[in-house]
């Protein structure tokens, strides 16, 4: 089992780190640039070259089943959903089969608007309450995994 964190603006890398020790988890952070992360076995940085969708590449490729995917991207999100894996946005919010397709829609629909000049405005900022959704919805995930179930809520 492993979590691949699309690290490059994730709010819960720390978060990450401590559910998948506890699960004895493998975590892979993905980004075009290199971060630190904490010095422990169960932790790979993954430094991609640059590029559009290169990291995305690189977690799409490898998520399966008995993987967790940590990103707020949308159509990677679609990609690994595809793939079997359990998908998570940072703020704990859950992407699966059925709700993948709206999510894609209302992406499309606001780049749409922002295309055509039209104010939308931007997500709510991350706060406490996000964090804890987040981690109580990594715990529900690897469970899930670990008892040999569909990624879900």
């Amino acid at each position: 089992m492993a979590v691949y964190v699309d690290a490059d603006a994730c709010p819960v890398k720390a978060e990450v780190y401590r559910v998948a020790e506890r699960h004895g988890a493998r975590v892979f952070v993905v980004s075009n640039s290199p971060m630190m992360v904490p010095r422990d076995a169960f932790i790979e940085r993954v430094v991609v070259p640059a590029g559009p969708d290169v990291a995305d590449d690189w977690i799409a490729e490898r998520a399966t089943a008995r993987d967790v995917v940590v990103t707020a991207d949308i159509p990677l999100a679609d990609r690994c959903v595809k793939r079997g894996a359990a998908v998570l946005a940072p703020n704990g919010k859950s992407f699966t089969a059925a709700t993948i397709g709206m999510a894609l829609a209302t992406r499309d629909l606001m780049d749409g608007l922002r295309g055509s000049g039209e104010v939308t405005g931007g997500p709510r900022p991350f706060g406490p309450r996000d964090r804890s959704e987040f981690l109580g919805a990594l715990h529900r995930a690897i469970d899930r995994i670990k008892r040999g179930l569909p990624p879900g809520r």
